[in-house]
């Protein structure tokens, strides 16, 4: 049998991990086939008007996608076929999302993608994380080489990491926060950033989670606390994860609890869906995928506080997620993602600057982070979020993967050391918001009353923005980012700090995007698309 090794199929080594040896070959789980999409010719074009803001060209239904843009049913029969001879299980076949779920044994797996499946050890403190990962490029035979983009689920390692930091514990009513600390409710952000009336009614808000989980009794006594309406939170299994809330607010429960808190709070007349997928690559489109062809509750929004830098993930996951977010722009879906807490490094140790993923897609709003003083309902000061490497920064940079979107063309990036220069490839973050735990949310996890705060509380600080918007001009608005680059006036321009290597500036930089924003300013021009 003649293979082909698939692109992008490399899989980068964590430094510091330990191959300690091959797989047990009666190992069985299940991998992820994404299909190509028909009419791809077509659908850039699609994709290509909507970035543009062309108004001749509006975005799909969810119906209207799967019938022109979904997997082909010959190639659909074709994957089933190759299957079949090698032994391997279909586990379900999606023609809309273009996935095609096997089931096998490592051995199986082996015979059918040439893969050589080893077993890897890290060391992360005190803890040892084992996980699988290919020892050599996997492979795709002859007769599907052309059908298939991307094969997913060899590789487990948990990558993406949550984007949040927890701050002190606080002791007086919720309501009261920032009067006994420096932190403040979302209402109170929300009042600071002058968002305009609205409860997002009719909209739906999606949050990807891949891990821990939210407590009703939590959300009722947050909520109440706030004296807003207890909002709907619906969570969505996916691949077989669930809301699994672990008791310890250090966990992925601060991460889960504090996108729906923050959601929920600006937007409760939202329905608030939350996808649980499993932390690894396959997990994570797949969460996106089950989000943007979800016909029962069609969020208009998606809110990403979940990333882990460029250089970490395998160039078919990149692709393959992208390619998710090149959806969403058809199906007119903003995507929200927290461009990361580890400043102009993302937290990788080659003395390098790294950018985060996917909040570097092009199709992303790029959710970055500052440091809020204020008076009454006043900003005083506001400046970049970095409070070193115990505390986090916000992340922010220069994309190594993705090309100069033509929104950002004539941009310069400061440098911290004085050097400035013309913007070459795609710019992170879009935008960005209150994040140091110094400024920090007042929220509740896990039965704790606390302060925190990342980039994990921006993503959807703007997606209850956008949800808003959405709701008073009756239609989702879709990509935003062309449009809200065109209106620089908008925002609070954010002038003072840096990132580590990036310096904040006048107009876009690399550590706050365009600033914080003039809610009210922000949705007239989202009302005027």
């Amino acid at each position: 049998m003649t293979r082909h090794p698939q692109t992008g199929g490399d899989h980068p080594v964590t430094a510091g991990a330990t191959c300690v040896g091959a797989c047990d070959p009666a190992e069985r789980f299940e991998i992820v086939l994404v299909l190509r999409r028909q009419q791809q010719a077509a659908f850039r074009t699609l994709v290509e008007g909507l970035t543009a803001r062309d108004p001749s060209v509006q975005p799909l239904s969810r119906e209207a996608y799967d019938k022109r843009f979904g997997a082909a049913p010959e190639d659909i029969a074709q994957v089933k076929r190759f299957a079949a001879a090698h032994g391997l299980n279909v586990v379900l076949a999606d023609a809309a999302a273009r996935r095609v779920v096997l089931s096998g044994t490592v051995q199986q797996y082996g015979a059918a993608f040439g893969v050589d499946l080893k077993r890897f050890a890290h060391q992360v403190g005190q803890s040892t994380y084992h996980y699988r990962q290919p020892g050599s490029p996997v492979q795709v035979p002859e007769g599907v080489r052309d059908v298939v983009t991307a094969v997913l689920g060899f590789d487990n390692r948990a990558k993406a990491q949550p984007h949040f930091r927890l701050g002190a514990p606080i002791r007086p009513p919720i309501r009261a926060a920032r009067a006994a600390a420096a932190s403040f409710t979302p209402l109170q952000i929300a009042a600071l950033y002058d968002f305009p009336p609205g409860d997002g009614k009719g909209e739906c808000i999606a949050l990807i989670e891949m891990g821990g989980g939210y407590s009703e009794s939590d959300l009722a006594s947050y909520f109440g606390a706030l004296g807003v309406p207890m909002p709907t939170v619906e969570a969505v299994p996916v691949d077989g994860a669930n809301n699994a809330p672990t008791g310890d607010p250090n966990g992925p429960d601060g991460e889960v609890t504090l996108d729906v808190e923050i959601a929920g709070a600006l937007a409760p007349a939202a329905l608030i869906a939350v996808y649980f997928s499993p932390n690894s690559e396959a997990g994570f489109v797949d969460g996106v995928s089950a989000a943007l062809h979800d016909n029962a509750r069609k969020p208009s929004v998606i809110s990403i506080s979940w990333g882990a830098p460029e250089s970490s993930w395998s160039q078919q996951t990149l692709s393959a997620l992208n390619d998710a977010l090149e959806t969403a722009v058809a199906l007119g879906v903003t995507v929200c993602a927290a461009a990361g807490d580890s400043g102009s490094s993302d937290g990788v140790s080659d003395g390098a600057d790294h950018v985060d993923f996917p909040a570097s897609s092009p199709y992303a709003l790029g959710c970055g982070g500052t440091h809020v003083t204020a008076s009454g309902s006043r900003i005083v000061s506001e400046t970049v979020w970095n409070g070193g490497a115990e505390d986090g920064a916000t992340g922010g940079g220069v994309s190594a993967t993705f090309a100069l979107p033509a929104w950002q063309k004539g941009l310069s990036v400061v440098h911290r050391n004085g050097g400035a220069g013309a913007l070459v490839r795609r710019g992170v973050p879009d935008v960005s918001a209150d994040a140091d735990p110094e400024s920090g949310y007042a929220v509740r996890i896990d039965g704790t009353d606390t302060v925190v705060g990342g980039t994990s509380a921006v993503a959807p600080l703007w997606a209850a923005l956008i949800a808003r918007a959405n709701a008073a001009r009756g239609k989702p608005v879709g990509f935003v980012n062309a449009l809200l680059y065109a209106q620089p006036g908008a925002f609070n321009d954010v002038t003072s700090g840096n990132n580590g290597d990036y310096s904040a500036a006048p107009g876009w930089d690399a550590c706050t995007g365009l600033g914080t924003p003039v809610g009210s300013k922000v949705a007239a021009v989202l009302a005027s698309a």
